[in-house]
C-alpha cells in the first residue's frame, strides 16, 4: 500500500514559523513534521510514500532525501500552482500502483490505528473511507452526515454550532480505492470536502465515516504548535519518532553543555551543542534546541527554542515560541510571543 501526504501548501496560519520554512520541516520536540509523519505511516506497514509539493520544495527534498534515513522510500510530485486535496492527488496519478491508497494531511498528528481503519474500509466494500474525529464545537471544521452503518450522507462545512447536526468532523485522514481518482478532473484545483465527496456520494457510491475518539491534532496555527510539543513533553500524546524522548525528566544531548549552578525543573530537552550557561533556570516542559545559548541568570518558562536561539544575561522568556537564530535581549521579558528574527506575533492559546 501506497500512502500520499499532502504538504504543498504555504502554511500561511503558522506563520511567522512558516516565513522561510515550509510546514512539513518545522521541528516538533526538535525532529521535523514529516519525520513524525513517515514514522507513523511505518508502525503500519507503509514504506512507500508520496509528497506532494509547492512551496519551497528544496528544503524538504534536502532533509528527507530518498526517505532511507527515515526507513521509508519517498517521491516526490511536484505543482507548479496548487493543484488543491483532490487535485494534488489526482496530480500523483502516474506514481500510483492501482491499489488502495492512504492520503493524509501534511499538518494532522493522531494515534489513529490505520490497520483498523482499512479493515472497516473492506468490511464495507468503501470507495471512500474518512477518518472522522469528535469535537464539542464543530463549527470551525467540516461535518459529516452518516446513517446508522457509519455510510456518509451528507457534508456540511464549518456549519453555526447550534446548527450542527453532528459533532463528527472530517480528520483528514481517507483512504480510497483507485477509480475514484476518475471522477477527479486533469490539472485543476479540485478539493476533497467540496468536490470529490459530495460528488461521489451524488452518484450513489459507498462513501463511509471512520470514528476515532483518540488523539488528533491540527498543526495549523502557532496556538496548535505549542499545544503540540506541551503535549508530547507531558505524555499526552507520543510519536514513534521521538520514542527516545519520552518520559518525564530531563532529556540532555551528549553533546550540551549545562553549567554546574544552572536548574531544570520538569519535562526538559536540551539538544546538541546547546549552552545553559550559570544560573540559568529552565521550567519545563520546554524544548531547548541544537546550538541554542541560555546566558547567565536568563529564565525558561515552558517556551519552545529552536535551534540558534539565544537568550542574553537576565532575560526570562515565559510560554513563548523562537524560531531560529532568535536573540532576546539581556534583561528583556517576553511572554506569550511567537518570534522570529523578523517579526513578532501574540501566541493564542
Amino acid at each position: 500500500m501506497k500512502a500520499v501526504i499532502l504538504v504543498g501548501g504555504p502554511g500561511t496560519r503558522l506563520q511567522p514559523l512558516t516565513d522561510n520554512l515550509p510546514k512539513s520541516m518545522v521541528p516538533v520536540l526538535t525532529v521535523p513534521v514529516m519525520e513524525h509523519t513517515l514514522a507513523y505511516l511505518r508502525n503500519f506497514g507503509i514504506e512507500d510514500v508520496i509528497l506532494t509539493l509547492n512551496y519551497l520544495p528544496d528544503a524538504i527534498k534536502d532533509v528527507l532525501g530518498d526517505g532511507s534515513r527515515c526507513g521509508v522510500r519517498l517521491t516526490y510530485c511536484m505543482e507548479d500552482e496548487p493543484l488543491g486535496t483532490a487535485g494534488a492527488i489526482k496530480n500523483t496519478a502516474e506514481f500510483l500502483d492501482g491499489n488502495t491508497l492512504v492520503v493524509l494531511n501534511g499538518d494532522i498528528f493522531t494515534d489513529l490505528d490505520i490497520s483498523a481503519m482499512l479493515e472497516f474500509h473492506r468490511k464495507n466494500a468503501a470507495k471512500a473511507t474518512i477518518s472522522l474525529n469528535y469535537v464539542e464545537d464543530p463549527s470551525a471544521f467540516g461535518v459529516v452526515e452518516m446513517d446508522e452503518r457509519q455510510r456518509v450522507k451528507a457534508f456540511i462545512e464549518k456549519p453555526p454550532r447550534e446548527e450542527a447536526s453532528s459533532n463528527w468532523i472530517n480528520a483528514g485522514t481517507y483512504i480510497l480505492e483507485p477509480e475514484v481518482l476518475d471522477y477527479v478532473p486533469e490539472k485543476q484545483h479540485y478539493m476533497f470536502e467540496r468536490g470529490l465527496y459530495p460528488d461521489l456520494l451524488a452518484k450513489g457510491e459507498p462513501v463511509f465515516g471512520y470514528k476515532h475518539r483518540g488523539y488528533w491534532l491540527d498543526m495549523g496555527t502557532p496556538g496548535k504548535y505549542y499545544t503540540l510539543n506541551m503535549d508530547m513533553l507531558e505524555g499526552r500524546y507520543r510519536s514513534p519518532a521521538t520514542s527516545a524522548l519520552s518520559g518525564s525528566g530531563e532529556h540532555r544531548h551528549p553533546e550540551a553543555v549545562v553549567e554546574p549552578t544552572a536548574h531544570v525543573f520538569g519535562t526538559v530537552i536540551i539538544d546538541r551543542a546547546a549552552y545553559i550557561g550559570n544560573k540559568v533556570t529552565i521550567n519545563g516542559p520546554s524544548v531547548i534546541g541544537s546550538h541554542c545559548r541560555l546566558e547567565e541568570g536568563s529564565t525558561v518558562d515552558a517556551s519552545i527554542l529552536w535551534e540558534n536561539a539565544t537568550a542574553g544575561p537576565g532575560a526570562h522568556i515565559d510560554r513563548c515560541i523562537l524560531s531560529r537564530e532568535v536573540k532576546v535581549d539581556a534583561n528583556a521579558h517576553v511572554s506569550l510571543q511567537v518570534i522570529s528574527p523578523e517579526r513578532m506575533k501574540n501566541l493564542e492559546l
